[in-house]
């Protein structure tokens, strides 16, 4: 797969691109870079003149509040496009972390707006893109603000099983979650040792079965249920499993 395909099969979970879409797709440039694991690809208060896409491992969207708290906000994989807002708003309000050791792509705002504008389709699937952006953060606004600390991590976990799944990053029945214990904590608003606890009453009910950061999906149905989860707001084309 090249780093053109995972972009386009990422758009194509949420729209359909014919071949002149994804030719069009295919003569962006990209400047590729690699980040080590916990290195900004963007940080909160830069001016980019870039867009990125994830093209190998995993990001994090997060906001820094008073006293260096971080909060994060979304989880990113390959042919994401974490910092799409970036093409109309000067300033980024967020950052974009590496997770894992990532590689990435950047394309310039005047390249990918140039694109926009002779091509409505992808400008549509663009648009589409940034909403369901929106509804992911909704979810997770839901998330840390009404469930329990147990329907918090089940609802990250079921996400984060979803996507991989859709766009083939894990095999059927697992998943890569390669977060530490504080991140998970950052991503639910839990304190490390109530992610802990969190995790080992997953275990011991038979949600999940871990090996260091690689969980079987032991029960997706009593996971789903745990989690109050349903994949709508994630508006796939693909794999729907609710």
């Amino acid at each position: 797969m090249t780093d053109y395909d995972r972009l386009i099969r990422r758009l194509e979970t949420i729209a359909g691109l014919n071949d002149e879409d994804k030719l069009a797709l295919r003569q962006l440039p990209l400047r590729k870079r690699a980040f080590d694991e916990n290195r900004d690809l963007v940080s909160q208060g830069d001016k980019p003149t870039e867009c990125c896409v994830i093209l190998e491992g995993m990001a994090a969207r997060y906001k820094i509040v008073s006293g260096g708290r971080r909060q994060i906000i979304s989880l990113h994989f390959a042919g994401d496009l974490p910092d799409l807002q970036s093409l109309y708003l000067d300033r980024m309000d967020h950052g974009l972390f590496a997770l894992t050791p990532v590689r990435a792509a950047f394309m310039p705002h005047e390249s990918v707006r140039a694109l926009i504008r002779r091509n409505d389709r992808i400008n549509d699937i663009l648009i589409r893109y940034a909403l369901i952006d929106a509804a992911i953060f909704r979810q997770w606004i839901a998330n840390i603000g009404r469930r329990t600390a147990y329907e918090r991590i089940a609802h990250v976990f079921c996400e984060v099983y979803v996507r991989m799944r859709t766009l083939t990053l894990t095999e059927e029945g697992s998943l890569h979650l390669p977060m530490t214990q504080a991140e998970l904590g950052d991503a639910t608003g839990l304190s490390p040792v109530h992610v802990n606890r969190v995790l080992q009453r997953m275990r011991k009910d038979g949600l999940i079965v871990s090996r260091g950061d690689v969980h079987a999906v032991a029960n997706w149905e009593r996971l789903r249920r745990a989690a109050d989860f349903t994949d709508e707001y994630l508006h796939l084309r693909q794999l729907r499993t609710a």
